[in-house]
C-alpha cells in the first residue's frame, strides 16, 4: 500500500475496543466504510473492490454537484465516490466486511480504508443535563464551571473586558485593531446549518447544502450559527457588540451535523469536497470524536486534508473538550489530530487554557497547533438572536476568521504559507506547548 500497512483498527477490528471514548461509550459505526483512492487510478481500486468484495454499485459525484447526495449516501443499494477528491463511501454485506479488508491492503490503489463513525456535538445549556461521549460535548459555562471552586472560576474569568463595542475574544485575538475584513475570501464552515434569516447574516451567505437527509440547511440546533457568526458575522450587528472577526468574507454552510447533533464521517467528508471545489480558502470543522492516547489519526481525513492544501485550503478543526483539568486531561480527537489539519484549543478570559480543552498528549498529529478564545463565547442564534456559547467549537472560527483576513491580504498565498503566517504570528503563552500549541491567536 502506498503508506504501509493499516493499523487493524482502522478496520474496526477492535477486539479490546481500543478506541472506546473514555467516558465508557464505544465508537459508532454506520457499517460503511470509507475508502480513500490514488487519485490517478480510482477505478483500478473500485474493480478491485466490486470483484472481491461485492460493493454496492457506484454513483459518481463531483465536488460541486451537492444535489441528492445525503439521501444516496443514507441509500444501502449505492456507494458514493467523491470524484474530485478520491474518497469514496461504500456499502458492503457484513459477511463481505472481510474481503474488503483484504483486498485493501493488497491494492496498490487503495490508500486507505476506514469504517464510517458517527460523529457528534452537544452544547449543554444546564448543569444537570449530561455530557455526549463524543466531542465536541460542547459545554456552556453551566455545564463546565460547576465542577469548579468559586476561586477556580474568578480565575477563569481573568480581568474585566470592555465589551460594549467587541467581545471579549476579538480584543484578544486583536481583531479591534486590524484593518482586514476578510472581503472576497470564502469560509465553509462545515456544521448544524445555519440561520439563513439572521439580520446580521442574511446576505453574506454565498452557497448552502445540506448533507443530512430529511433537513434542510436551516439550523434547528443552534451550533453552526454561532460559529459561522464568529467566523464571519458583521462589523456593525444589529445587537450588542461586533463578535465575529472576518467581517465581509463569504460564507459557504454545509449542514453535516443533524438538528440532534449527530452525522457521519461520510457527511462530512462529502462537505470537504465540496468546500473545496466551491472555492473555499479555509474549512472550519467545531466537530468530532474522542481518541484515546496514542490512538493514530484517520488516514482519511489526513489524505483528504492534504489534497485540500494542495488546492489553497486550509482546514481547521476543534481538538476537543474531553478534559477536565487539572483531575484529567485527554488528547486532542479525530480529525483535529491529522498532522494536515489544525487543532485548536480553547482559552478562558484570562487567556489560561480551559478546563475542558484536550491537549496534544498523542504524537503523530495529534498535537495542539494554536489557542483562541472558546469560553463565554458571544456570537448569532437562530431566530435573529444572540447567546453566549463554550467550547473549542467557538475557538476553531476565531481561527477560520484570521485565516480569511491573512488570505485577503496575501491573494496568492499557498495554504501552507497561510498556515506557517499563522502559526508564526501567535502570541506566545507561559503554558505548555501541549496545551496551547504556537500561543494565542493574533489577527494581522
Amino acid at each position: 500500500m502506498a503508506n504501509g500497512p493499516m493499523d487493524r483498527r482502522a478496520f474496526g477490528e477492535q477486539p479490546d475496543r481500543p478506541d472506546a471514548p473514555f467516558t465508557g461509550r464505544g465508537a459508532e459505526y454506520t457499517g460503511r466504510y470509507v475508502i480513500l483512492l490514488d487519485q490517478s487510478n480510482q477505478e483500478s481500486g473500485l474493480e478491485a473492490l466490486r470483484a472481491s468484495a461485492d460493493i454496492a454499485p457506484v454513483e459518481r459525484i463531483r465536488g460541486t454537484d451537492a444535489a441528492n447526495v445525503a439521501e444516496l449516501l443514507e441509500r444501502p443499494d449505492v456507494s458514493v465516490l467523491f470524484e474530485e477528491l478520491g474518497a469514496a463511501v461504500v456499502e458492503v454485506r457484513p459477511d463481505q466486511r472481510h474481503a474488503l479488508v483484504t483486498t485493501a491492503e493488497a491494492e496498490p490503489s487503495i490508500i486507505a480504508a476506514e469504517p464510517e463513525r458517527m460523529v457528534y456535538a452537544s452544547v449543554i445549556t444546564a448543569p444537570q443535563q449530561a455530557p455526549t461521549a463524543f466531542f465536541p460535548a460542547y459545554r456552556s459555562d453551566e455545564g463546565v464551571v460547576e465542577r469548579h471552586t468559586k476561586a477556580e472560576i474568578a480565575a477563569a474569568q481573568g480581568p474585566a473586558w470592555d465589551e460594549r463595542n467587541w467581545t471579549w475574544g476579538l480584543q484578544a485575538i486583536r481583531a479591534n485593531m486590524s484593518s482586514l475584513t476578510g472581503r472576497g475570501v470564502k469560509i465553509a464552515v462545515l456544521d448544524t446549518g445555519v440561520d439563513t434569516d439572521h439580520p446580521d447574516l442574511a446576505g453574506r451567505i454565498d452557497e448552502t447544502v445540506s448533507f443530512v437527509p430529511g433537513e434542510t440547511v436551516e439550523d434547528g440546533h443552534g451550533h453552526g450559527t454561532h460559529c459561522i457568526g464568529t467566523a464571519a458575522g458583521p462589523a456593525s450587528p444589529q445587537q450588542g457588540p461586533r463578535y465575529g472577526v472576518a467581517s465581509e468574507a463569504r460564507v459557504l454552510a454545509a449542514k453535516v451535523l443533524s438538528n440532534a447533533g449527530s452525522g457521519t464521517d461520510g457527511q462530512i467528508l462529502a462537505a470537504m469536497a465540496w468546500a473545496v471545489a466551491h472555492g473555499a480558502r479555509v474549512i472550519s470543522m467545531s466537530l468530532g470524536a474522542a481518541v484515546q492516547p496514542g490512538e493514530l489519526f484517520p488516514q482519511t481525513y489526513e489524505q483528504l486534508a492534504q489534497r485540500a492544501l494542495q488546492r489553497g485550503t486550509v482546514i481547521v478543526a476543534a481538538a476537543g473538550n474531553e478534559s477536565s483539568r487539572p483531575q484529567a486531561i485527554r488528547p486532542v480527537g479525530r480529525p483535529a489530530n491529522c498532522p494536515s489539519i489544525l487543532a485548536v484549543a480553547s482559552l478562558d478570559r484570562a487567556l489560561t487554557v480551559s478546563s475542558f480543552s484536550s491537549a496534544g498528549i498523542n504524537g503523530q498529529g495529534g498535537e495542539v497547533n494554536i489557542a483562541a478564545p472558546g469560553r463565554a463565547v458571544h456570537s448569532a442564534a437562530p431566530g435573529g438572536g444572540y447567546q453566549s456559547m463554550s467550547g473549542t467549537s467557538m475557538a476553531t472560527p476565531h481561527v477560520a476568521g484570521v485565516l480569511a483576513l491573512l488570505a485577503q491580504a496575501a491573494p496568492n498565498a499557498s495554504a501552507e504559507d497561510l498556515k506557517a503566517s499563522l502559526l508564526s504570528s501567535a502570541f506566545p503563552l507561559t503554558q505548555p506547548v501541549r496545551d496551547v500549541g504556537s500561543g494565542l491567536l493574533q489577527a494581522p
